[in-house]
């Protein structure tokens, strides 16, 4: 069982949206736990992005209202097996925070789909509401092959 750590820039959209999706099929999926960070997030915690939680709710998934944001502390690579990165300059600040000594594995977030035009979940912040919709359609997808792309997370940065 894999404890998963999904990692966006403020952790206000992609990673929590990408939680939320993943917390509702962690048995079937084979995760133990899943939770989100951001490598730049505030220090005072927020809430998620309403824009974000509006498309959520519209697909049926549910967000605990008293979920607040996180910034990605030393610990998180002890505890996580698995960091994915929704874009590379996030999977670079995790890089460069990582402890020398640590089993986490690092990766993109979509490491490995193709046919989707993108390797990077974009982030929808400053966006359009579609934009959030585009996001979870890419999450969605990746969850849709999640079983089956385990392997190149295990590939992937050790």
């Amino acid at each position: 069982m894999t404890r998963l750590l999904l990692v966006c820039a403020a952790n206000l959209c992609r990673s929590p949206m990408a939680e939320a999706v993943l917390r509702l099929r962690a048995a079937e999926l084979g995760l133990a736990e899943v939770n989100s960070a951001g490598v730049f997030a505030s220090s005072r915690a927020h809430p998620v992005d309403k824009r974000a939680l509006a498309v959520l709710e519209q697909r049926g998934y549910g967000m605990d209202r008293r979920w607040r944001s996180r910034k990605v502390r030393t610990e998180d690579f002890d505890k996580h097996d698995l960091i994915l990165a929704m874009d590379r300059d996030t999977l670079r600040g995790l890089r460069a925070m990582r402890p020398a000594v640590s089993p986490a594995r690092l990766g993109l977030f979509l490491a490995g789909m193709t046919g989707l035009g993108v390797d990077e979940v974009p982030d929808p912040y400053y966006g359009a509401g579609n934009a959030f919709v585009h996001v979870l359609d890419l999450i969605e997808a990746r969850v849709h092959t999640w079983p089956g792309s385990l392997a190149v997370f295990h590939r992937s940065e050790g």
